[in-house]
């Protein structure tokens, strides 16, 4: 049973390990710059968590308590490869947090809850979305918080299939069962970065940008976690704001920390969320659409319904890809301050 245990970790690591390698060696550096937020250093800081870990799957020592010297629970080690203490050698405090962690691994392997467009006073909302092939690994999704604030995501799994699909599906019900305990999204993204970082079965990474919208103030308080920028778009002086990134996409970095920034909004403005599968559509001449092109769409539609920007951008897209297939996941959400 242990050494079944050791080869599914170290099978489990080895793939992480290959994704962020590749990763750091073959994306874009705007690519990067984006993803890993402020912090370039902390996926170095992971990088060496697991190839310490592999190193003691090698000697086998992980999972080896430093109190009593015996292995530490099974179930521990699967969530948290890095465990290094038995469950009877915690205080009173750390199990109840890791029996709070052990019911959130369980319910977010439970169905999806259907998904709901909010109806918020003032505000007019669109949602499209699109895989590249039967099941994506592009998400949005609708929410409150718990102070009834109403709270939107839209995220991005590196990859697409079905192992992609499954993972945005946990990162759902995740965000569905954290987001109603608390009003912070930086709370609810360090936390599903803590339960993800080191699980086994966790072996790639994922952008996203968690936001809770106050229809009272009108304000948008946001982490962006490795994602592209949304674009805000001003109707008083027709400026595009980018809403850059404030923290690592969850799975990149051992230390998480994420920044939670404000953007009021006035009547007239709109917001535009989207995933690379729409800026990185390439036309024949292998030229990305890219951001330029996209904040010419937003100013071009900006007095239009949000359903029309949506329906816009499809098409540009379509005839700027020379109506190919898609080789990626498009997903886009829009929102419009009406009055």
């Amino acid at each position: 049973m242990v050494t079944e245990l050791y080869e599914r970790i170290q099978e489990g690591l080895e793939e992480k390990q290959k994704e962020i390698t590749e990763f750091l060696e073959t994306a874009p550096e705007t690519e990067k710059e984006v993803c890993l937020g402020d912090d370039e250093k902390c996926v170095e800081t992971h990088l060496h968590v697991i190839e310490t870990s592999l190193e003691k799957i090698d000697d086998k020592t992980l999972g080896i308590c430093v109190v009593c010297h015996g292995y530490v629970d099974a179930g521990l080690l699967q969530m948290d490869y890095t465990a290094a203490v038995c469950l009877d050698h915690y205080s009173e405090e750390e199990r109840r947090r890791l029996e709070s962690e052990l019911e959130l691994s369980q319910v977010v392997q439970r169905a999806l809850l259907p998904q709901r467009m909010p109806q918020i006073r003032g505000v007019e909302l669109a949602a499209f979305s699109r895989p590249s092939e039967i099941i994506g690994g592009d998400y949005f999704d609708f929410f409150q918080f718990r102070d009834g604030s109403h709270g939107l995501v839209i995220a991005d799994v590196s990859g697409h299939g079905v192992s992609a699909g499954m993972l945005m599906s946990s990162l759902q019900m995740a965000i569905r069962t954290m987001a109603p305990e608390t009003d912070s999204p930086a709370e609810v993204l360090e936390r599903i970065n803590r339960f993800y970082i080191h699980n086994i079965h966790f072996t790639t990474f994922v952008t996203v940008f968690l936001a809770r919208f106050d229809p009272v103030t009108r304000t948008l308080t946001y982490v962006n976690a490795g994602h592209n920028p949304p674009a805000v778009r001003r109707r008083v002086n027709a400026n595009i704001i980018w809403l850059k990134p404030t923290a690592p996409a969850i799975g990149l970095a051992e230390d998480f920390h994420a920044r939670m920034e404000s953007i009021g909004f006035l009547e007239g403005d709109s917001l535009l969320l989207y995933t690379d599968g729409v800026t990185e559509v390439m036309n024949i001449s292998n030229e990305e659409f890219g951001q330029k092109r996209l904040a010419e769409l937003v100013q071009q539609h900006a007095e239009r319904p949000a359903s029309d920007l949506l329906q816009a951008v499809l098409q540009a897209l379509s005839v700027f890809g020379n109506n190919r297939p898609l080789v990626d996941d498009v997903t886009m959400v829009a929102l419009k301050i009406s009055g």
